[in-house]
């Protein structure tokens, strides 16, 4: 388990078309260290490869009580107070947020030391972050063991080891100034070398008999409706990647 982060955040946004670049270099810039600085982990930071206009990124804190008071210092904060007006001008909608409790974090997941490149890197890592969002019908719903038992075998055998599973943390938004989605999901994250390796990943899932008879009905029945499929690029500072 990551020895930061008990409580993490999924943010989704949706942004103007042709902004996406504008808002990941002030992230990049200003927003990572300024926020860490607070007692955040900026954990990854990506783009959406099936959407243009999307940036996802990916935040830890120690606790809930951590969480309210590491947001409330860095957007009452001087870098926030400088920048806010160029991020808030890509966005249409910043509201897309789950928060999330780590199930499992393997090698691979970044942690507090990990590398990041440093302010000014520009190269793009050629790797994907992909993964997937589970809609489920309850916390005490048998997911997560059926996900252990059923699907986590299946992504294995098909190259795509999980590094890290979320589910919903079931807690009052504690910084209601940032609203999160009220519903209760599933969520992991594996890691490919470059979109061939996904792209195998994908053929192997689809010649799978175990997978297209047993698992994938199953996770159907027991999803409140369609699980959101996730290919993540990583920015050129994402830990992440």
């Amino acid at each position: 388990m990551d020895e930061c982060c008990a409580v993490v955040d999924l943010r989704q946004y949706t942004l103007h078309p042709g902004q996406r670049d504008t808002l990941i270099d002030v992230f990049d810039e200003y927003f990572v260290e300024g926020q860490e600085a607070t007692g955040m982990h900026i954990v990854g930071q990506f783009r959406d490869l099936d959407d243009p206009d999307r940036f996802v990124w990916i935040r830890g804190f120690a606790d809930l009580p951590s969480r309210a008071d590491a947001l409330a210092a860095f957007y009452g904060g001087p870098v926030w107070r400088e920048h806010s007006a160029t991020a808030n001008a890509t966005m249409i909608d910043s509201d897309n947020a789950l928060l999330l409790k780590p199930l499992e974090l393997r090698d691979g997941y970044p942690r507090l030391d990990s590398p990041r490149p440093p302010i000014g890197t520009t190269d793009i890592p050629g790797s994907l972050i992909a993964g997937a969002v589970y809609h489920r019908g309850a916390p005490d719903d048998g997911f997560v063991e059926f996900f252990t038992d059923h699907v986590v075998p299946a992504l294995v055998a098909s190259g795509a080891e999980p590094v890290a599973v979320f589910e919903t943390l079931v807690a009052e938004n504690n910084f209601p100034a940032l609203p999160v989605r009220d519903e209760v999901v599933l969520v992991w994250f594996a890691r490919f070398d470059d979109e061939a390796a996904y792209d195998e990943h994908r053929r192997r899932l689809a010649a799978s008999p175990t997978w297209q008879q047993k698992v994938l009905p199953e996770l159907v029945c027991r999803s409140g409706k369609p699980a959101q499929e996730l290919r993540l690029r990583p920015t050129a500072r994402s830990q992440f990647k």
